[in-house]
């Protein structure tokens, strides 16, 4: 064997056994530890879900934790609602694995859970001079599943429409934010384009289809038999039941497609797709470990490069611009939430279990005495 033969396996094995570490690391989970109460040091405490290992989301504890305060550019919110996300399942279960890259190898970094919340400020630091004491806020934080969080005043909080309850109010972020930023800036959409939303009656969707209207769009929804008329309530001009007929088997052709279920393949949506139009991934079914969602991802990504059409998939960025928008638009009658189910704090679990169902219309709210 040749001097150059024996390096090129010599560096196949590195990298073979660099794959293999890589993969054992990733996908190890370290041991649940019990839940720890906070030693009595006279510092004001609240309640809060924790995280303590990655697993199914009956691995999330109750906990007595420090209550926080508040920096110089920081607001004190005690929350009075949170919603429940699909991102919240994700960082529970530590899948698809590769996310744990940024989450924490073994054991989650973060132990806070939530993102989605509303509620009324508590305290302000010196230099916030944007909110103050007793304003009811919503925005979105890590965190949210507790009693009591903290927001720089620039970040992801904004005032919450009068005319929206707290659990209202916490169902917009995440899933509001998202549905904007797909249809406006992803999609491009303009009025009178014609847009579908597949997966319309879930927490991304029925935003999506209030805003796609309120840009001026000509909505087509799709939705199972029992979610038809909740979908024509929305605004949608047309509702497409997937259970009697496949959008894309039909004869309509769309300028954007945004999908928050990932049921059809590339291929297939692309022939609902009108010549130069864009389907943008919101959403994929929980498949597979390792890469899991962004299977479906890559095979769009991938087709863009051979076709005219686009396929885009993006991570929403929750910003206090996009939240003040959505909370105009509701603070008008122009959008509003629709909640599936409430439980507790101490329930949390049970929230994440019911939305990863997958029967979840609309969104599912924690609320908080």
């Amino acid at each position: 064997m040749t001097a150059n033969k024996r390096l090129l396996l010599g560096l196949a094995g590195v990298l073979a056994l660099t794959v293999v570490s890589l993969a054992i690391a990733l996908s190890y989970d370290a041991d649940c530890p019990a839940p720890t109460s906070i030693a009595q040091t006279g510092q004001p405490t609240m309640k809060a879900i924790q995280q303590r290992c990655y697993g199914s989301p009956e691995t999330l504890a109750l906990a007595d934790v420090t209550k926080p305060s508040p920096a110089d550019d920081e607001v004190l919110v005690r929350v009075q609602a949170a919603a429940v996300n699909p991102l919240d399942w994700h960082s529970v279960a530590g899948r698809p694995y590769l996310m744990r890259l940024s989450n924490g190898l073994g054991t989650p970094t973060d132990s806070n859970t939530g993102v989605d919340f509303a509620g009324t400020v508590a305290a302000v630091g010196n230099q916030v001079t944007r909110f103050k004491p007793g304003d009811a806020v919503f925005g979105g934080r890590n965190g949210a599943f507790a009693e009591y969080l903290v927001v720089r005043e620039q970040r992801a909080v904004a005032h919450k429409p009068a005319n929206l309850s707290f659990e209202q109010a916490a169902a917009i972020p995440v899933a509001a934010v998202t549905a904007l930023q797909a249809l406006r800036d992803q999609g491009k959409l303009q009025k009178g384009q014609k847009v579908l939303i597949n997966g319309a009656s879930g927490g991304v969707g029925t935003f999506a289809v209030q805003i796609a209207k309120a840009l001026g769009a000509q909505v087509t929804g799709v939705c199972s038999t029992k979610n038809v008329e909740l979908v024509q309530s929305l605004g949608a001009d047309q509702v497409v039941d997937y259970k009697k007929k496949d959008f894309t088997q039909s004869n309509e052709r769309y300028d954007l497609i945004v999908d928050n279920v990932g049921n059809h393949s590339p291929l297939a949506l692309r022939r609902a797709l009108e010549p130069h139009g864009t389907v943008v991934i919101v959403g994929a079914p929980k498949d597979g470990p390792w890469i899991g969602m962004f299977w479906g991802v890559i095979r769009g990504l991938v087709l863009s490069w051979l076709v005219d059409e686009k396929f885009v998939f993006f991570v929403a960025d929750l910003n206090q611009n996009d939240l003040n928008w959505l909370a105009n638009l509701a603070h008008e009658g122009r959008m509003t939430a629709v909640i599936d189910r409430e439980f507790a704090l101490n329930e949390v679990p049970a929230a994440i279990e019911y939305l990863a169902s997958w029967h979840a219309r609309g969104k599912v709210i924690v609320r908080l005495e």
